[in-house]
């Protein structure tokens, strides 16, 4: 009977001690913020400056991409953009003299074939009435007289054409296409910059992804900095706690495995759960919620390493 007695009590406190619940915790990582840098081209890595855990100043050189075929491209808008150039400038001077001396040659030329041609026509015409010549020949000579008026008034025009100059349309026009190519060449100068992987910030690098002879395709991570003065900690807050932390609230914060506590400052807390039950949001479902939280930390926390599990301490726990 005292056996009994004995288990039931074990029971009783085992029973007690599951049904114990235990405190909300926000747990999360040490983080620093990170820049990625993109791959600008799918280019052959050529040159890697720098090393994995190296200290970098803002500017720096961190890896170069094979340049030649977007430095032709860039060469080719630029011989276009001459082209371009030149043509515009054609433009704005206009004819040369040269050339409206030949039109004006062209036209009395013209003239002088459309005076034979009307006076052929013109002896032809009393025949072909008494019918001494074929009709067939009449007509040949009147085509002949008109065709070469027609001719005549063609020199006229393209002469005044030279005489009047380009049209501010045509300028405009070329002014357009110069500035058109000239964007392109810009563009693609910026393009082939970026080949040259500079530091945009002072920091540290994290990763390496590729090595040196690697063609990444474009867009992909080629270097990831770790930024800033000090780290943050990433912090998921359950809902009990969400409630009663405020952006710019002071926290302390312990790494696991470390008796040292570190102070912080909450930057920011997600308004969206990052989790959310299938179930309704009511009794023990709203206790599953979490909110992503950033805290930032002061120097002391700069010699931390980078993903180390951490925690946010309590009042009592201080």
């Amino acid at each position: 009977m005292a056996d009994r007695r004995i288990w039931a009590a074990i029971v009783v406190a085992l029973l007690a001690a599951g049904c114990t619940r235990q405190p909300p915790q926000a747990l999360g990582t040490l983080e620093w913020d990170r820049v990625t840098l993109p791959a600008p081209a799918s280019e052959r890595i050529v040159r890697i400056d720098v090393r994995e855990g190296q200290q970098v100043a803002a500017g720096e050189s961190l890896m170069q991409l094979e340049p030649a075929h977007t430095r032709s491209q860039l060469e080719a808008l630029q011989a276009q953009a001459a082209q371009r150039d030149a043509a515009l400038l054609e433009l704005r001077h206009g004819p040369r003299a040269e050339d409206i001396a030949q039109a004006r040659a062209t036209l009395v030329a013209a003239q002088a074939q459309a005076r034979q041609a009307q006076a052929y026509y013109a002896r032809v015409q009393p025949l072909g009435a008494r019918q001494l010549v074929a009709a067939s020949e009449l007509d040949r000579a009147r085509a002949a007289a008109q065709s070469a008026q027609a001719q005549v008034q063609q020199a006229s025009a393209g002469l005044l054409e030279l005489q009047h100059g380009s049209r501010s349309e045509q300028l405009a026009q070329g002014v357009a296409a110069l500035a058109s190519v000239q964007a392109s060449a810009e563009a693609q100068s910026i393009a082939l910059d970026k080949l040259a992987l500079v530091a945009p910030r002072a920091g540290r690098v994290d990763s390496l992804p590729y090595k040196l002879g690697d063609q990444p395709a474009t867009g992909a991570p080629l270097v990831v900095l770790l930024v800033g003065e000090t780290p943050y900690a990433r912090v998921y807050l359950p809902q009990a706690l969400r409630n009663r932390v405020q952006v710019g609230d002071t926290l302390r914060v312990q790494l696991q495995g470390q008796a040292q506590v570190y102070p912080g400052r909450v930057r920011m807390i997600r308004s969206e759960p990052v989790f959310t039950p299938y179930f309704a949001l009511t009794g023990q479902d709203a206790e599953r919620l979490s909110y992503l939280a950033e805290i930032s930390l002061g120097e002391e926390a700069t010699t931390l390493p980078v993903g180390a599990p951490l925690r946010v301490v309590a009042d009592d726990e201080r």
